[in-house]
């Protein structure tokens, strides 16, 4: 006699995965690490109260064993002043021993994993794929199947001919019995054309990034190295430009993104779109973008006799008319600017809405909740169309 089976879910107490102790602090330190802006001694100084408070070692693995094996996985260096006793003098025993002559800094292959931390925290574990897999929305050359149908043209590759159609309709227009096939019975399916694109990421790191208790240039940073992986790794043909304006504006290499601090200045947010566009302009690839992410007004300009003129109080006419120009002028040259607002100010919103309109542009109000994932789904939407 057959017995009745239910089919159902088993609910079980949640179990951690097991992690070494290691693994453990490794995780908290490289929050620490990026918070702190690449700074190795705070960030131990904040593990090491953290571990007072909740008890994350003990006699079997303490802190000192974190950091001797952060020295052994390659992930940090101590690095020694000249006379200090630097590795390949012939002295032993300088590296670790205690005696504070070295430096201790994060290590290139560390800053390639805070990169990949913020790529997994931010967009998710997103898959690798070829180079340049943007997809348009527009028919052209590629390898992603739209489903549509079309005759053949001269110049389209065998690999696009649907050979059950194609046979189909050779049938249908020639019969069984006198089976050929012509030019005229060829069908093809179509594929997306896939573009490339050039990208500038302007970060705003003027003073204000720090204010009334808010830390809003991680999370920046965050989603400029998220952004920097996922280019380099799943859209190698892209390129990606980073810069950063307070009282000027310059840019910064991939490598530099875990040291990026905020700095004593205002926000000449002219400098920062001028900068950007003069990197634009000397990119190939037809579909251009600026990415903006600030949070507060433009409050500074470089005078051509090369003095600043700065105002922060309220929204100042002669630097918001020259912002309102360099919009423009993107917009001239077919560059899209997005602007990622960290700020609710009802008449900076405005300024944004105005400066957004100037540009034909795209405007996103947002808390620093929710940043990185804006910035992923307008890059991919972006990839789908072209920029015009």
């Amino acid at each position: 006699m057959a017995m009745n089976t239910r089919n159902g879910f088993r609910f079980t107490p949640y179990e951690a995965p097991e992690q070494t102790p290691f693994e453990r602090l490794f995780e908290i330190f490289q929050e620490l690490i990026t918070h702190t802006s690449g700074d190795f001694d705070e960030a131990i100084d904040w593990l090491r109260e953290l571990d007072k408070e909740y008890e994350l070692t003990d006699d079997d693995y303490t802190i000192d064993d974190f950091i001797e094996e952060l020295k052994a996985k390659g992930y940090i260096r101590e690095e020694f002043k000249d006379g200090g006793g630097e590795m390949g003098d012939g002295q032993e025993g300088d590296e670790g021993d205690g005696s504070g002559n070295g430096k201790i800094s994060i290590t290139a292959k560390l800053e390639r994993l805070i990169r990949q931390r913020a790529l997994d925290q931010i967009f998710g574990k997103l898959k690798r794929q070829g180079s340049g897999n943007h997809k348009t929305g527009k028919s052209g050359q590629g390898d992603e199947h739209t489903g549509d149908l079309r005759e053949y043209r001269y110049g389209d590759g065998l690999e696009h001919i649907s050979m059950t159609e194609s046979l189909k309709n050779a049938q249908v227009n020639h019969g069984i019995g006198s089976f050929s096939l012509s030019e005229e019975d060829l069908v093809v399916e179509d594929t997306q054309y896939k573009a490339q694109m050039s990208t500038v990421l302007m970060i705003d790191i003027s003073h204000s990034m720090i204010l009334y208790g808010e830390d809003r240039i991680t999370p920046a940073k965050k989603v400029a190295m998220a952004l920097a992986e996922l280019i380099t790794t799943r859209y190698p043909k892209d390129t990606l430009d980073i810069l950063v304006f307070g009282n000027d504006a310059w840019p910064i290499s991939i490598k530099e993104l875990p040291y990026l601090k905020v700095g004593p200045y205002h926000t000449n947010t002219v400098a920062g779109l001028r900068l950007a566009m003069d990197l634009l302009r000397r990119k190939r690839n037809t579909n251009k973008q600026i990415f903006m992410i600030t949070d507060g007004k433009p409050s500074c300009l470089r005078l051509p006799d090369g003095n600043y003129y700065k105002n922060s109080v309220g929204l100042d006419d002669y630097i918001v008319e020259k912002c309102y120009n360099m919009a423009r002028q993107a917009r001239k040259l077919h560059i899209p600017i997005t602007t990622f607002m960290i700020a609710q100010d009802s008449y900076l919103m405005q300024f944004v809405r105005h400066f957004t309109e100037a540009n034909k542009g795209k405007a996103f109000f947002t808390g620093l909740k929710g940043l990185g994932e804006m910035i992923f789904e307008d890059y991919e939407a972006n990839r789908r169309k072209r920029i015009k």
